[in-house]
């Protein structure tokens, strides 16, 4: 059997005293036993974060050909002056993944107190983003570009909706750690959901770069 198999693990003893007899059975076969828990081995979560990952590589692949192709044929393709508050975003998701980083490191080292604060930390800069974010498409708006106004505008706010959405995500499953930081035992099984959304967070992190260096050369 794939050692990626969901292995159930039982809790509780027989419900009949004495020695169990066949697997999962009580004393003679007759027994049962009184709850099983379904452990998921960690590669699965990574094997799955991985692939979700390909489709969003993909769908920004798409993206940026439809980019390069609607300049290309374009005769009312105007540049659009990119808002200066993106590199204040950019500083900002940078910090966040150093942040998680050094949550991780605590909880490797068992220290609780600096995991949870460095995963606090982490989750308000997720949020300081998107609200820096915000504040790109208002700066636009306010200089009268807006999502129908050119080309290049559309693909702005396509290309920064469409991470933010994901990213979004990505806040979710920090709040969901959150949740259960003061909870938790400080275990090899409890750092792999914060393993799985490092993964994830610093691949947000490496798409926005991305992002950011084809609105700066094409817009």
């Amino acid at each position: 059997m794939s050692s990626s198999t969901l292995t159930p693990v039982r809790l509780g003893t027989p419900r009949h005293a004495g020695d169990s007899g066949r697997d999962g059975q009580g004393p003679g076969g007759g027994g049962s036993w009184e709850a099983h828990e379904w452990i998921v081995p960690p590669r699965t979560y990574k094997m799955t974060m991985w692939v979700a990952m390909a489709a969003v590589v993909m769908l920004f692949a798409a993206f940026t050909s439809a980019m390069v192709v609607r300049q290309g044929l374009s005769t009312d393709w105007v540049s659009i002056r990119l808002p200066r508050i993106l590199g204040l975003s950019t500083a900002i998701l940078l910090a966040s993944s150093l942040t998680l980083e050094l949550s991780r490191r605590s909880l490797r080292d068992g220290a609780a107190g600096s995991f949870v604060r460095w995963l606090y930390v982490t989750t308000l800069l997720g949020l300081m983003f998107v609200g820096s974010q915000l504040a790109a498409w208002r700066e636009l708006a306010s200089r009268g570009v807006y999502l129908a106004s050119n080309p290049s505008s559309s693909f702005f706010y396509l290309l920064t909706a469409a991470h933010g959405v994901h990213l979004l995500g990505g806040i979710i499953a920090l709040l969901y750690l959150v949740a259960r930081a003061g909870r938790i035992s400080l275990g090899r099984r409890e750092a792999t959901p914060l393993d799985v959304t490092a993964i994830y967070w610093h691949f947000m992190d490496g798409l926005w770069l991305y992002i950011l260096l084809l609105l700066i050369v094409r817009s």
